[in-house]
């Protein structure tokens, strides 16, 4: 533990740098799956063209004038839903507004079977250099489950498209459906491998309040998976893609050197970012928004110049300082350097949370080097239980 005694900064001594990064939102989707909690819709495809419309002035009322940022993320919703023409024109009004830095990484999310040539080449012509697969499962019995569209081949399919167009390109996968099994969460994971990923997203499914699953989990349609049995899925993905070379950088996060998600990191680092479109949050300046998730309200309010943002949230010191710390120790690799932390939080760590590291430290499931502070390898399977304690 680091000797330092002193309290928080003063308010004059921390600055609020402008956001480097930025994440623009389309919500639409062929189908609304069951367990997703993002503001993305089905059936709404006729209104891609006023929505977008919408976006390029909420952007540039926002902004008023074009900004260097280091990361753009294009998510979803499924923005390879647009048309190859209405994808060009969002490039258009991205790249108009936000100036990529050299060297910057440009990621847009894509579903197996919405992504063809035409539509990935406008995509590297615009300058995107890393493309986000949501493949979830090579299973049919738990894609039917998770209610996705897909198979096991169109993923295959669509990386025959990415490879030869984009350096970097991520796939996230869910595990814990219910019925599923260990088995087939070890075949989901021998499949991803065999398709040689950079990075993985390895996510636990979650039961969220106001989704279908949600609602067939309250009604007893479904039962989900007894604890241990997410543990083993969870250790196994921890241990096979180690083996494969794919170190957990995050929690749910594993990648080779070199291709973490950039965006990503601003977020768990809790830096500033810029926030467009349906649901999208920003948080500049200690401040914190986020736009309805309604459409029709979205439109209505930019198109008669108001703003899309509902309710905004400014953290007090204290409680932005442990937001902060909490999204710190997410990351398995770097934790909460404390000197790091000191400059973005101005609060001395120990005097902070200083009792609750002790605490974790003891019962094992944080390690503290003095330097740094970061989940133990068993403190990642109780992650929440840690990071609820700092909040």
């Amino acid at each position: 533990m680091t000797a330092a005694a002193a309290g928080p900064l003063a308010p004059s001594a921390l600055t609020w740098p402008a956001p480097r990064a930025a994440y623009v939102h389309v919500p639409f989707c062929k189908h609304k799956c069951g367990y997703c909690d993002f503001a993305s819709l089905a059936g709404e495809d006729h209104q891609a063209d006023r929505y977008l419309a919408a976006l390029e002035r909420e952007i540039a009322d926002h902004l008023l004038s074009p900004q260097e940022v280091d990361t753009i993320f294009v998510g979803g919703g499924t923005p390879t839903r647009l048309s190859a023409r209405q994808l060009e024109r969002l490039m258009i009004v991205v790249k108009r507004w936000l100036i990529l830095e050299p060297g910057g990484e440009w990621t847009v999310e894509a579903n197996p079977g919405t992504l063809d040539a035409e539509k990935a080449d406008v995509l590297a012509q615009a300058g995107v250099n890393r493309v986000s697969l949501g493949a979830q499962s090579f299973q049919p019995a738990i894609l039917r489950v998770l209610e996705r569209e897909h198979g096991g081949q169109d993923v295959t399919s669509a990386l025959d498209v990415v490879r030869p167009r984009f350096p970097r390109w991520s796939m996230d996968l869910i595990f814990g459906a219910p019925g599923s099994t260990l088995d087939d969460w070890r075949c989901d994971l021998e499949n991803a491998l065999a398709l040689d990923p950079a990075h993985l997203s390895c996510y636990g499914l979650v039961y969220e309040k106001g989704t279908a699953l949600h609602r067939s989990l309250r009604e007893g349609r479904v039962v989900p998976l007894d604890e241990d049995l997410e543990r083993a899925m969870q250790e196994t993905t921890i241990e096979r893609l180690a083996q494969a070379g794919l170190e957990m950088y995050e929690i749910s996060n594993f990648a080779r050197p070199g291709h973490e998600s950039r965006h990503n990191l601003a977020y768990w680092a809790n830096d500033a970012y810029f926030g467009f479109g349906l649901g999208a949050a920003r948080y500049q300046e200690g401040v914190r928004s986020v736009n309805t998730r309604e459409l029709a309200a979205y439109l209505s309010r930019i198109e008669t110049g108001r703003s899309a943002a509902g309710a905004t949230e400014t953290l007090e010191p204290d409680a932005r300082a442990r937001e902060t710390l909490m999204l710190m120790l997410r990351r398995t690799k770097l934790g909460a350097d404390r000197a790091d932390f000191r400059r973005r939080a101005g609060f001395d760590l120990d005097q902070l949370a200083g009792d609750v590291v002790k605490r974790f430290v003891a019962s094992g499931l944080l390690e503290d080097d003095g330097r740094r502070v970061r989940l133990s390898p068993e403190g990642v399977f109780l992650a929440d239980l840690v990071l609820r304690e700092i909040v």
